[in-house]
């Protein structure tokens, strides 16, 4: 992905280099790849991880010492940088020409542990976006986990998709179609609950295509390989792939977040249409 040269975004709060004397948040091993692989790209449903977490919370404590970051964390920094950059870019772009007001998130890169509005966190819990204080949460530590665990395809925009996915969770909120899904989720069972949080995953997919498709119309930002990447990760994070690799069989009412094919599906739709009309997945999701 081309990216240098471009804005960068003022929004990012690296606390990459703080570390704390206390417990991690959860237990290790197999729990924890358990949380990282059902809540992966959690976006609202992370705030279903809190019960969870706090079962298992230990004594936190306050941050008190920092390292200097790596010349490869600090390179890795500046290009999550311009890559929230591009996102507030480009929405506000879309939202002025829907006569929309665009409100920009935050996003926090972490190690290890971070405590939010929707909860604390560890780094299984993977990439996510509180609604509570408008936050995306990330430790990059994940993309390589992507990429070892999951099977998915190296690279720079695999790491644009994820960004973009959790900003879509973000326009989700400000739209209100967050709220609404949640009420709708109301009084159903939980098979019909997970049908409607798919579809708020889905979209988000298809809000990280439609990044880009503007963005490589307005920057030319993307080399060959960067859409294989970004196909190949949402690939490895479909519920259908996660649940045969963990357990050896797919239950398709305990969806969260869609099938593999759905994800690559609605990804490859905002890119190759660029009509934020065209997303409506809780029209078309049965």
């Amino acid at each position: 992905m081309k990216w240098l040269g471009r804005r960068q975004s003022y929004n990012v709060d690296d606390r990459r280099g703080m570390t704390g004397s206390g417990k991690t948040l959860l237990g290790g091993g197999f729990l924890g790849i358990i949380i990282l692989l059902l809540n992966t790209f959690g976006g609202e449903n992370a705030q279903m991880l809190t019960p969870i977490l706090e079962q298992f919370k230990q004594q936190q404590t306050t941050q008190t010492e920092a390292r200097a970051l790596t010349p490869e964390e600090i390179k890795e920094g500046e290009f999550v940088k311009t890559l929230l950059a591009d996102n507030e870019d480009i929405w506000t772009k879309i939202f002025e020409e829907n006569n929309l007001t665009f409100e920009a998130p935050k996003l926090v890169l972490f190690s290890s542990q971070v405590q939010t509005a929707c909860g604390g966190a560890s780094s299984a819990s993977g990439p996510f976006y509180c609604p509570g204080d408008k936050v995306i949460y990330m430790d990059m530590s994940f993309f390589e986990e992507l990429r070892t665990r999951f099977g998915a395809e190296g690279g720079d925009f695999a790491v644009a998709y994820v960004l973009a996915h959790e900003f879509g969770h973000h326009i989700q909120t400000i739209l209100g179609t967050s709220s609404k899904m949640r009420e709708q989720q109301e009084g159903k069972s939980e098979a019909e609950a997970n049908k409607l949080s798919v579809a708020l995953e889905l979209q988000a997919d298809f809000y990280a295509g439609l990044w880009t498709h503007y963005n490589e119309n307005q920057n030319a930002m993307l080399e060959p390989g960067d859409i294989e990447e970004a196909l190949s990760a949402a690939n490895a994070v479909g519920d259908d792939a996660i649940q045969k690799k963990m357990q050896g069989q797919v239950v398709p009412d305990s969806f969260t977040h869609g099938t593999s094919e759905q994800r690559m599906y609605w990804f490859n739709r905002g890119f190759k249409t660029g009509d934020i009309r065209k997303g409506d997945t809780f029209a078309e999701i049965e």
